[in-house]
């Protein structure tokens, strides 16, 4: 019976980790679609990790979280944002991506945004992804 007991609360402990790293990747999947629907670098920063990988039309730079920030605020600048949708995300253990189309008045680019928890902070982009895409 005591066995029992130990395998109940350790089923119910798993349980409860996995809908707080659910919880939060569902938060910064929810963030980030409004920060790109929106079109807005500074809604970005509070998702941005301290160093982000910026893979922005085939030009790959390692970046910290202000540079990251300015280099959206460029990049939305440049391309004025009409819309977005999340066509695919999804998550295991303590990482995670969306992949989504971003419309601008130069035409639809492909967004991939990779994130993952470290220790006991919440889940936090590590790469960015943005290719210009042929519909």
């Amino acid at each position: 019976m005591l066995i029992d007991m130990k395998k109940q609360i350790l089923l119910m402990l798993s349980a409860m980790m996995f809908c707080t790293v659910f919880a939060q990747v569902q938060d910064i999947t929810s963030g980030l679609e409004t920060a790109f629907r929106k079109g807005s670098a500074q809604d970005l920063l509070p998702f941005l990790g301290n160093q982000v990988v910026m893979i922005i039309r085939n030009n790959p730079q390692s970046v910290n979280k202000t540079e990251a920030q300015q280099k959206m605020a460029d990049f939305f600048s440049a391309n004025k944002v009409t819309g977005f949708s999340v066509n695919h995300q999804g998550s295991r253990n303590e990482s995670g991506f969306i992949i989504g189309t971003l419309n601008t008045v130069n035409g639809p680019f492909r967004v991939n945004c990779f994130f993952k928890k470290s220790g006991n902070n919440p889940a936090l982009i590590h790469q960015i992804r943005i290719d210009k895409t042929n519909e």
